[in-house]
């Protein structure tokens, strides 16, 4: 049995700053939130992105010739205190996809650095050696591509290797554990954090006659690595990871009331799209045999589950996946609705739909009969 718990306020969407976003800054507005919720939910947002979110950096550095990290290099003219210093600076940007095989493993990266007295005689006696040259294999998004290394004054041919990994927060060279380690290979400190800044802003807002309702104002700044968006996105889903173990608790289900915002035509217009089966809406052959074969008989049922576990069903890819959305859209719908105020959760929705559709069946029949009376 659920418990009936009042209204509340809370944003049907999120806005993005068009007229200031960039690849490294956006401001995101939501609104309105129930009094103090923008705080609540802003310092969360905020924590999670500056402390949670993964990207790729420079784990170790291999350049031939160079045992420590304490020696001065003949025909370069940083020493190589100061070239770790400026890979320190090194910016990569990479999403591992779950499709991958094991797309968060330490990658190699290696190159060949060959400078020749012509090379020279042509740039004035010096070589700048950049990120962008060292790394051209495509493996990673350079985001600084003219970050400053070395500098080269002699003719010489040298290999250069990279070691690459993933992680979260800042981490010192001594904690990182690579495989395989070899002589010459000399540790750096990590910043894997790609979130640089991240403020947030609560505002009156209005609902009817109200004004103290919050609006919540988030600004991200990145370096690169992610854009803003994807931070927001990935720091939601964290979020929402970290607070289903609290579900484990539930003694009652939560039954919201929603009538205050729905009218009755607008629920019953929701319903009998909840009640479709899934081979009544227009959909490829593969679509509709993967639902079927993930046993979703409805649009109820399709609905109810959050996208990211869409991805988990057996031959389910993409390309379905993204057709899935556009058709839900058409159809005011989306992955991961709520349906409390009808009384579906993800563990009772086959059940109650069938109850509701029966119930609406039978409706239509008695207003169909007085009808014909």
């Amino acid at each position: 049995m659920a418990v009936k718990y009042g209204k509340f306020e809370l944003p049907d969407k999120i806005k993005l700053d068009e007229k200031n976003a960039s690849k490294s800054f956006g401001r995101f507005v939501a609104e309105p939130f129930e009094r103090g919720f923008g705080h609540t939910i802003g310092n969360a947002m905020r924590r999670m992105m500056l402390t949670s979110i993964e990207a790729p950096a420079i784990l170790s550095l291999m350049i031939e010739g160079v045992s420590h990290e304490f020696m001065s290099i003949p025909g370069i003219i940083e020493d190589m205190t100061n070239i770790i210093l400026n890979f320190k600076g090194a910016l990569l940007r990479k999403l591992p996809m779950s499709d991958e095989s094991n797309p968060k493993a330490h990658r190699l990266v290696s190159s060949v650095i060959d400078v020749t007295q012509h090379d020279l005689d042509s740039n004035d006696g010096q070589i700048i050696i950049t990120l962008g040259d060292l790394i051209t294999d495509g493996s990673y998004e350079v985001v600084n591509p003219d970050l400053l290394l070395f500098t080269v004054t002699a003719p010489m041919k040298k290999q250069v290797n990279l070691c690459v990994g993933f992680g979260r927060g800042y981490v010192p060279s001594e904690r990182h554990v690579i495989p395989d380690k070899t002589t010459g290979e000399i540790l750096i400190d990590a910043a894997f954090s790609p979130v640089k800044i991240v403020s947030y802003y609560v505002e009156n807002t209005r609902v009817g006659q109200d004004t103290d309702f919050d609006k919540l104002i988030l600004d991200v700044t990145t370096d690169g690595r992610i854009t803003p968006t994807e931070a927001v996105n990935f720091a939601s889903q964290i979020a929402l990871k970290h607070f289903s173990v609290f579900q484990l608790l539930e003694e009652h289900l939560l039954d919201y009331d929603e009538h205050d915002g729905d009218s009755d035509t607008d629920s019953d217009v929701l319903l009998d799209k909840l009640v479709l089966r899934i081979d009544e809406i227009e959909l490829s052959v593969r679509s509709t045999n993967c639902l079927s074969g993930a046993s979703i008989d409805t649009i109820a049922e399709l609905v109810i589950i959050p996208e990211r576990r869409m991805l988990e069903f057996r031959n389910f890819g993409k390309k379905s996946l993204n057709e899935i959305k556009a058709k839900l859209h058409d159809m005011g719908l989306y992955l991961g609705m709520d349906l409390a105020r009808f009384g579906i959760t993800i563990d009772n929705v086959k059940e109650r739909i069938k109850q509701i559709a029966e119930k609406r069946k039978a409706l239509k029949s008695k207003l169909e009969s007085s009808t014909i009376a």
